[in-house]
């Protein structure tokens, strides 16, 4: 057993869901969103430096010593995968440990409203869930690839940086793949997936241009492909995917969007009024005729009019569901002020607790 192990462990025993361990400071772990102390002692470089060494890969000693960081999964039995980031810093070595499920939790489980059930059920097509890092677009992900496993008979194909929830085989074949261990990068396993006969792939980021390009046309060519952009939005998201394109390509892949995209997603997590968890509020936005026009057109100022109104569609706003996860008494006023894009909207609930107290 690996020296670190012990502290991700107490990570795990205290429900965390990080752990930072640098050297020069404490090791800290993250709970409900809160960074706090695991112990008082400093440290130190030459510990850091032999407990962080001892985890690493080949791969990802070689990814440390030529690029100064290295991303990597590492594995406790019994305990459970972590993500994990070492890289050098001011005084040293340090590494982040982001804390993996056993399991994927089911879509029931994360109590996700009825339209991401019908978004798992489509057989083409472009799904985004966005969002800052640790907003819980992989949990998500994971979650619908779960739902896909056990309604369909087909071929799921991951291809993540590092593998996060490894996926049993139930209805499908699963095979999944580690940027940097079985694939050179996102661009070129999606390249090769292609020709690989897929039913679904999920990439785990849309980092660049060619990766986007690919996803696009796969899930044009009648694949359906699920992947994430860490954006704020279902307008900045689509905007993000355009601008990423050449002035002369932008007409063409916004009609490809129009046609291709079935729904963005965006989520953010929020500490419970309770503070004994966190709670997702979703943005979603599903490609109706009126959200294809305006993506069409280029119109992306008006698609927040547009998801507001479309609530029979199952879409709705960062805004509204923040506000229905208070009045739920989910959160309190101040997390709902905190947390919204308008915020004027919410001034009233500023410093408040939970709804009708």
């Amino acid at each position: 057993m690996a020296a670190i192990d012990s502290y991700l462990k107490r990570l795990v025993e205290n429900g965390g869901s990080d752990l930072h361990f640098l050297a020069g400071d404490p090791a800290r772990i993250r709970v409900n969103g809160d960074l706090r102390h695991l112990e008082n002692d400093v440290i130190q470089p030459e510990t850091a430096k032999e407990m962080l060494e001892e985890i690493l890969s080949p791969t990802a000693r070689k990814a440390l010593d030529e690029h100064d960081g290295a991303d990597f999964a590492h594995e406790i039995e019994g305990i459970g995968r972590f993500r994990v980031n070492v890289m050098r810093h001011l005084n040293g070595l340090g590494g982040v440990f982001r804390a993996i499920p056993s399991s994927a939790k089911t879509l029931q489980e994360l109590n996700m409203p009825s339209v991401i059930y019908s978004l798992c059920k489509h057989k083409s097509g472009l799904i985004l869930v966005t969002g800052k890092t640790g907003s819980g677009k992989s949990t998500t992900l994971a979650a619908m690839v779960d739902a896909i496993n056990r309604r369909m008979k087909g071929h799921i194909l991951t291809i993540e940086d590092p593998i996060e929830f490894v996926h049993p085989r139930r209805s499908c074949l699963i095979s999944q793949r580690e940027v940097g261990v079985h694939t050179e990068s996102f661009a070129a396993a999606l390249h090769s997936a292609l020709r690989e006969d897929p039913d679904v792939i999920l990439v785990g980021e849309l980092r660049d241009l060619e990766t986007m390009s690919i996803a696009v046309t796969a899930a044009e060519m009648g694949i359906l492909v699920m992947g994430t952009l860490h954006t704020n939005g279902a307008a900045p998201t689509v905007d993000r995917i355009v601008n990423a394109f050449p002035s002369d390509k932008q007409g063409p892949i916004r009609t490809m969007l129009a046609t291709s995209l079935r729904a963005v997603v965006s989520q953010q997590l929020i500490p419970t009024a309770d503070k004994k968890g966190r709670v997702a509020a979703l943005e979603i936005m599903v490609n109706t005729s009126a959200v294809a026009n305006l993506i069409r057109q280029g119109k992306l100022d008006q698609l927040e009019n547009t998801i507001q109104s479309g609530i029979s569609s199952g879409m709705q706003t960062m805004d509204g569901a923040l506000m229905q996860l208070y009045k739920q008494r989910k959160i309190t006023g101040e997390e709902a002020y905190q947390k919204a894009i308008k915020k004027l909207k919410f001034e009233e609930l500023k410093g408040t607790g939970v709804y009708g107290s």
